[in-house]
């Protein structure tokens, strides 16, 4: 088992998600980067959808009482194994009474912590991703005891070189297809669309991401519809909103545009004030 010695700013136990439940209002949620969630569990050859723990920002510091295998992939925190630099995208053996922290951000905000078969928290609607009213707590905390198996891998593990892995945080585009109410937007409107850089706001996270750039908007409001992971809004005022992992399933206003999957993993990673440019394919 893992003690939590500080939960860090927002850390969360994530898997790919809770599907089917969207007609009872319930998000699918997941890690916000599944790309690099899932690439954390393979490097120490777990199953895809085994849980990991999303950190964001600010690490957590946590002691290990039973001995693991474990890896760190997405934004760098600066982790530290018993207070040694460790690098990411490599699989570590951890031994009993290890202690796990994290320092200074350098590159993106979201880092996700793979242990050997995954996190063993509750498994509710098929999933053992924390939700706001699904599961008992959206967040670790401190003083939690999170469940493992006591096991190590050293023989089917991999180790990765971040070169190829750096374009999954460099760069401002977003890929994007059309929305379903985007032919409803003028010339001008389109063009300002792809013309303009939007900026991150500090109103960003697991729900939704808003830019803090607006564009004209004269269109009504839509009869309440079905919304996705990476549906971009047009509020009334103009206002530019991703819906993101713990998204509403229905909403009002115009789905102007929606991200793929690749782009979502991307925007994930990118903080407040960071700059993006939304490319139609």
């Amino acid at each position: 088992m893992i003690e939590v010695i500080k939960p860090g700013l927002y850390s969360s136990i994530q898997d790919k998600g809770r599907f089917g439940f969207e007609n009872y209002g319930v998000p699918i949620s997941g890690s916000m980067d599944q790309f690099s969630a899932i690439l954390s569990n393979k490097i120490i050859s777990n199953n895809d959808n085994d849980a990991v723990m999303e950190i964001t920002m600010i690490g957590p510091t946590l002691k290990f009482n039973t001995e693991t295998t474990i890896s760190i992939t997405g934004a760098d925190i600066s982790p530290l194994l018993n207070g040694e630099s460790i690098n990411l995208f490599k699989p570590y053996i951890i031994k009993n009474g290890d202690i796990l922290s994290f320092g200074k951000l350098k590159s993106g905000l979201r880092c996700y912590l793979s242990v050997l078969n995954g996190f063993k928290t509750k498994k509710i609607m098929n999933s053992r991703s924390m939700y706001t009213n699904i599961t008992k707590e959206f967040r670790i905390s401190k003083g939690d005891i999170l469940n493992l198996e006591s096991k190590i891998n050293s023989n089917n593990t991999i180790s990765l070189n971040d070169f190829e892995y750096k374009n999954h945080f460099k760069g401002p585009y977003i890929e994007v297809y059309k929305g379903p109410e985007y032919e409803k937007l003028s010339i001008k409107q389109q063009t300002n669309l792809f013309n303009k850089k939007f900026t991150v706001s500090n109103k960003n996270n697991r729900m939704a991401y808003q830019m803090n750039e607006t564009i004209e908007n004269n269109l009504d409001s839509i009869i309440t519809s079905l919304v996705m992971q990476g549906t971009v809004q047009l509020t009334p005022s103009g206002e530019i909103i991703v819906l993101m992992r713990d998204n509403q399933t229905c909403g009002g206003y115009p789905r102007i545009l929606q991200l793929n999957e690749s782009s979502i993993n991307k925007l994930s990673q990118k903080h407040m004030n960071d700059k993006i440019i939304f490319k139609l394919i």
